[in-house]
């Protein structure tokens, strides 16, 4: 896996107004309190070349991420997805039927082949779908960023969802930003 990496975090001085705050103390010097700031990181990953279908890559996704994921208390994780035949979902995580099915939902309701209906066909018959399918998911996901974790259910993973026929790697921008 190919992986790079900014990280940037500081504190500063902020003054904290409160509805409950005293008017009489709201110009007093002494009433600042010193908070950490918002910080951010990033990486891109690249995950290796996966089959058609639905891949479940959350522990790919956090084993690449965990450390910087660990100084967050508080955040969210963005996930952006560099292509236009893939997809990000999240979705179970355990039975891999779940898989298997959504992959046949998606080729029955984007129909493929020479009788489908699509002029875009330059990279081949399984192309458009794959773009179709791509919008339909979408290519991004936000999850929330609790004491150094991602903050899913018990049953919810992150998928990775290739729409072609032939394995290609797939590039991942994860943004972290919190406190």
């Amino acid at each position: 896996m190919q992986v790079s990496s900014i990280s940037i975090a500081a504190k500063v001085p902020l003054r904290v107004k409160s509805l409950h705050t005293n008017p009489a103390t709201i110009n007093d010097p002494s009433s600042t309190a010193t908070v950490a700031a918002p910080k951010w990181a990033q990486k891109t990953i690249t995950l290796p070349p996966l089959k058609r279908g639905c891949h479940h890559v959350t522990s790919k996704i956090v084993k690449e991420v965990g450390q910087e994921l660990s100084g967050f208390k508080c955040g969210l994780a963005h996930l952006f997805l560099h292509h236009t035949s893939a997809s990000l979902t999240i979705n179970e995580n355990y039975d891999y039927d779940v898989r298997d099915d959504t992959e046949t939902f998606l080729n029955r309701l984007v129909p493929e082949g020479p009788s489908a209906p699509w002029k875009h066909t330059l990279e081949g018959p399984d192309d458009m779908p794959a773009h179709i399918k791509s919008s339909m998911f979408g290519c991004a996901l936000t999850i929330p960023i609790t004491n150094g974790k991602l903050n899913m259910g018990t049953w919810q993973g992150i998928w990775l969802c290739e729409h072609r026929d032939y394995p290609t790697s797939r590039t991942i921008v994860v943004t972290l930003n919190g406190i």
